[in-house]
């Protein structure tokens, strides 16, 4: 095969850039090494200990709203926050802080002489703080009218160009503190993430609900179906798993009696795909309420995402992705069967065996394993067939007890649990149980997990005697709850990756 030649010309041009580019970008970082140097020749520590600020932009834009155009004020303040614009040789200067931006107003009949020397040295991406008296320009602007700048961290680097802002996904979510200060919705949206989880934990301790902690590292990855990341305790001589979830640790709890009400709030690990709904390490609300069943689950459910809603947004009618999402309880409740037969006309309540299972799923062009039993054969269509249809906020109840290891048999039907898993724009967000407590059907069911591992399904659950043990004491009747934090957090903020809530997703490794 001959090959192509090269263009010499497009090569040069495209390696001149790079060197251009590069060599700029030094030549800046110089120059500001030189006002570095500058700064300390005026007898100024330009990375200080300390500086004593004494309001946030956005309390001081609060606090003078009523301010007339044109009025000044004799209040002394002082600000402090990072420099995103210079105007007029820096008599204009945008001061961003956490809560917002502010004017800093730097005039030479304000400043002394050395002033005016520092204020030549400040540079777009410093930190700085700024001392002055308020007041409100004639065109309206809220400004510090300052008479002193002190410079707190000098930048090195310069920030993106701010017409064209920080928009490269990659730089994002790599770089995330060049993304947080460029971009003001990626602040919103960790910012609501901090509030939606506060939310969630002062719901839950108003009921009662304690929260208490397991552990990260285990013997046996249980408590859900997944692949764990795995390790060597060097100390011990054993092999450990980094939680896939706390489910096993918390019903001890439960066992044990340190409450009826008890939830975690922390992360999980799983070593699967990543996606625009995956991360391998993640966030999850876990809860176990004695005496409660999955119908409780439900209604408490709707109650911590209403509520959430309400308190951060304001509202429990959202946009997401452009499809308007009303989540204003109660939600409807329908059966994973009836789901299926209600999609495709299949009625797998009136299908028998295994294998007549398999050939409706099949039928339905959807693949099946030849292992396959009848619950995993409807999972497997409903996750085909129907999940991604399921827009508005809903209940899926009822799953079949073979892909439901840790829950209880259904009240009505044997060949079902009391199981619901509840989807928003196709979406799962939430997976509850009325939860096992019958040690011996537990071992039954973990005994048919470890068969379903022997023919290859490496997600199978393990078995895990001291959990049986546990239950062997004697566990009340309970209803647990797992929320995905991320997944709840995406919808409420219209984040349509991921990564775009979660401050440092996994990435793989530049070369």
């Amino acid at each position: 095969m001959t090959q192509k030649p090269t263009n010499p010309t497009t090569t040069t041009a495209a390696t001149e850039h790079a060197h251009h580019t590069t060599e700029h970008a030094t030549q800046i970082r110089q120059g500001r090494i030189d006002k570095l140097d500058a700064w300390r020749q005026l007898g100024h520590n330009p990375y200080p200990y300390h500086f004593e600020k004494t309001s946030s932009n956005a309390a001081l834009q609060a606090q003078y709203e009523a301010l007339e155009n044109g009025v000044e004020t004799e209040d002394v303040v002082s600000v402090a926050g990072r420099v995103m614009a210079l105007r007029n040789s820096g008599m204009f200067i945008d001061l961003q802080d956490p809560s917002g931006k502010l004017q800093v107003f730097s005039h030479k009949e304000n400043l002394s002489p050395e002033m005016l020397e520092a204020l030549k040295l400040v540079d777009i991406g410093d930190i700085i703080g700024a001392t002055g008296t308020i007041r409100r320009t004639p065109r309206g602007e809220l400004s510090v009218k300052t008479t002193k700048i002190q410079m707190l961290s000098k930048s090195l680097l310069p920030l993106p160009e701010k017409f064209h802002g920080l928009t490269d996904l990659e730089t994002r979510y790599r770089q995330r503190y060049l993304d947080l200060i460029m971009n003001s919705e990626s602040r919103d949206t960790l910012v609501k993430r901090s509030l939606i989880i506060s939310e969630i934990r002062k719901l839950l301790t108003s009921k009662d609900f304690l929260e208490v902690e397991t552990p990260m590292l285990q013997t046996i990855a249980g408590g859900a179906a997944a692949k764990p990341f795995k390790t060597h305790h060097n100390a011990l001589d054993v092999t450990m798993y980094m939680r896939i979830a706390p489910e096993l640790f918390l019903k001890r709890l439960v066992v044990g009696g340190i409450s009826e009400k008890v939830f975690e709030l922390n992360r999980n690990f799983r070593n699967e795909g990543i996606s625009p709904k995956h991360n391998p390490e993640f966030t999850m609300m876990e809860l176990y309420q004695a005496y409660a069943d999955y119908n409780d689950m439900m209604s408490l459910t709707e109650e911590i995402v209403t509520t959430v809603a309400l308190k951060v947004l304001g509202t429990t009618k959202i946009d997401f992705q452009g499809t308007a999402i009303d989540l204003t309880g109660p939600w409807p409740r329908k059966s994973m069967i009836d789901c299926v037969k209600e999609e495709t006309g299949v009625d797998f309540a009136a299908i028998e065996t295994d294998e007549a299972a398999r050939a409706a799923a099949k039928q339905l062009n959807v693949f099946v394993e030849e292992y396959d039993t009848w619950g995993y054969a409807l999972e497997k269509v409903f996750e085909d067939k129907v999940e991604h249809k399921l827009i508005q906020p809903i209940h899926i109840t009822d799953y079949p007890r073979e892909i439901s290891p840790l829950a209880k048999a259904h009240r009505d039907n044997p060949r079902l649990v009391e199981r619901f898993e509840t989807r928003v724009y196709g979406w799962e967000i939430a997976n509850a149980f009325s939860e096992l407590s019958d040690p011996l059907d537990q071992r039954q069911r973990f005994e048919a997990q470890m068969t379903q591992r022997d023919q290859g399904d490496d997600e199978a659950h393990e078995m895990d005697e001291d959990y049986i043990t546990a239950l062997e004491y004697g566990m009340p009747p309970a209803g647990g709850l797992g929320i995905g934090i991320d997944r709840l957090i995406m919808i409420l903020t219209n984040s349509h990756n991921i990564r775009d809530v979660i401050a440092f997703p996994t990435l793989k490794p530049k070369a």
